[in-house]
């Protein structure tokens, strides 16, 4: 009979094909997968041979338009699959920034429609959002959810703000700062049962990738992600997910030949389903690069086997890291994926960053909340979780022995 460690061989290996085709672990001790996943060397060759292939073929003739075509069917499946729509519900965009702002510029807002936004979004949303605020004459209130963990905090607060006119509320699936998980399908539940229900923006740049997404994307009005953080994938290329009723009551920022349905009675048609929202030219080879990504990714396991096995290293360094005296974690449990946020008394985050640089571990710092943030993945080592915890301490120690 085999035992619980020869079922785990297959991955242990598959994680150590991996982390050889990635250039960028060989020579850093790497936890910046929020910022940017390596690419696999798998992934780039595809981008090489996508490149060539279209050239060979010609490119703007009708075979590598086919191809083309090919390339973009099966990646959207592939994508939509792993969101849980239909392909038809889901768009290619260059990043989750893009993905986020272009529909919103599009919804029917009306003068004194409230923009209700998390107080742990990203800047580029948030700067979006005010400014069609601006524009439109809407106002805009912060839902608090930065020092929430669990689900009734969250259900709490999101009670206490909500107007009757809120029209819109933004809420990352995952905090990209403090790394806590927002129960996206509960609160499209209470958005559904609100007299105006309000649109739920999600930002799914720190979430793609490591845990499941069908549930928050069923309860999003627009689930927006990208390919090359945690995917791993190239830069350039990202995703969003849209409701139905999204692309029923809403209509595209920018229009280009890539959203025209191609109808020869009405050649200025758009098509009726997510494609509207797609532009013009694309870096095609990219979307080889983040199938090949994708392929191996799946190689190491399905979505929760991936998210079980970042939470086991996330919680490994999580512990190491409250059982350093001057060391606060943000989070008062273990990580419910693999973004790790703490501080270190007296030490600016950017100071705690640079001098693990140093040392050759690729580290984050924020200033809103203050913290270093390290990121966990599938191809991160139960080593790599020792040196950096051995790092940290080294560091304390000799300050406070200097």
């Amino acid at each position: 009979m085999a035992s619980a460690s020869d079922a785990a061989l297959p991955q242990e290996a598959a994680i150590a094909a991996l982390r050889q085709d990635m250039p960028a672990l060989a020579n850093k001790t790497y936890f910046n997968y929020g910022g940017q996943g390596p690419l696999p060397t798998a992934s780039l060759q595809a981008m090489a041979a996508s490149w060539r292939r279209i050239q060979e073929l010609g490119p703007f003739a009708e075979p590598a338009s086919g191809y083309v075509e090919e390339l973009i069917t099966s990646l959207r499946q592939t994508l939509a699959a792993l969101c849980g729509v239909p392909p038809q519900r889901l768009a290619f965009t260059e990043n989750v920034t893009s993905g986020c702002v272009l529909p919103l510029w599009g919804l029917p807002w009306h003068s004194g429609d409230q923009l209700l936004i998390s107080d742990g979004e990203h800047p580029g949303v948030v700067a979006t959002c005010h400014e069609i605020a601006r524009r439109e004459e809407l106002d805009v209130g912060t839902l608090p959810v930065q020092d929430c963990v669990r689900e009734d905090q969250v259900l709490e607060r999101l009670d206490k703000v909500l107007q009757p006119r809120t029209r819109l509320v933004v809420l990352s699936h995952l905090l990209w700062n403090t790394g806590a998980a927002m129960p996206i399908p509960a609160v499209g539940q209470r958005l559904r049962e609100h007299a105006n229900q309000p649109w739920l923006l999600v930002d799914g740049a720190q979430s793609a990738g490591v845990a499941p997404l069908a549930d928050a994307v069923a309860a999003a009005d627009l689930y927006a992600f990208t390919g090359h953080k945690w995917f791993c994938g190239p830069e350039g290329l990202g995703a969003m997910a849209l409701s139905q009723r999204l692309l029923d009551g809403g209509a595209p920022t920018m229009i280009g030949w890539r959203g025209l349905a191609g109808n020869p009675e009405h050649p200025l048609c758009l098509y009726g389903d997510a494609r509207r929202y797609e532009i013009a030219t694309s870096c095609y080879p990219l979307m080889a690069g983040l199938l090949q990504s994708l392929r191996s990714l799946a190689a190491v396991g399905d979505s929760r086997q991936r998210l079980a096995l970042i939470q086991a290293h996330s919680g490994h360094l999580w512990r190491g890291l409250r059982q350093l005296e001057g060391v606060e974690t943000l989070l008062p449990e273990p990580p419910p994926a693999g973004l790790v946020s703490f501080r270190v008394q007296g030490h600016r985050p950017r100071q705690v960053v640079h001098a693990l640089a140093e040392q050759g571990l690729v580290l984050r710092s924020f200033e809103k909340p203050d913290c270093v943030r390290a990121c966990c993945h599938v191809t991160t080592l139960p080593t790599e979780l020792g040196r950096l915890i051995f790092e940290i301490a080294s560091f304390v120690t000799n300050f406070r022995s200097a």
